[in-house]
């Protein structure tokens, strides 16, 4: 079955699809020994020989699939420009090129997932497939049911609108209440 170059090496782990592009743009990827440099171009993983600056690339045999409950103090990218400590330092004995399905703020924790399914990665995160995702959120105090309904109702953040689908006490505690939000 054909699939576009990039598509190819970023499952293979050589880079990511955006880099795999910069390779192929490069001139450094061959496809059964001729130079390929157009975008798109398609290959058939099981009759055609790629390779990277010379090396062989083969399809990878199985997939990498971690699940990472990410500690408060870290971001949750591959690299961060303001040298913060990130989750996949948690993972440096991993030895795929993993990649995380969504994000947590620095500030929280949770389960995060790790792969090197692009595919998969897709389906889970693209807001097309409608993924319900469930947040506990500890606030101060006990928050009035009218607050819990203006998240519902849909509010304004400061990267635009967001409205939860469901907002309701999961928790009290003795000064903090637990929320518990889905969104879409």
């Amino acid at each position: 079955m054909e699939e576009r170059l990039q598509k190819f090496l970023a499952s293979a782990g050589v880079a990511s699809r955006r880099k795999a592009e910069e390779l192929i743009v490069q001139g450094r990827v061959k496809v059964n020994q001729s130079v390929a440099t157009k975008l798109g171009t398609k290959i058939d993983p099981a009759r055609d020989l790629v390779t990277v600056d010379g090396r062989l690339v083969s399809a990878p045999e199985a997939r990498a699939y971690y699940l990472l409950y990410k500690p408060p103090g870290c971001v949750t990218t591959a690299a961060d420009p303001e040298g913060r400590p990130t989750a996949l330092d948690y993972l440096r004995g991993v030895r795929e090129r993993v990649f995380p399905v969504g994000r947590l703020d620095w500030d929280a924790e949770g389960a995060v997932l790790f792969t090197d399914d692009g595919e998969l990665a897709n389906r889970l995160a693209h807001p097309r497939y409608g993924h319900r995702r469930v947040y506990l959120v500890k606030v101060k105090g006990d928050p009035a049911p009218e607050a819990l309904a203006r998240m519902t109702a849909g509010v304004r953040l400061e990267d635009g609108p967001a409205q939860a689908l469901e907002a309701a006490v999961h928790e009290r505690a003795e000064k903090n209440v637990w929320i518990r939000l889905v969104v879409g």
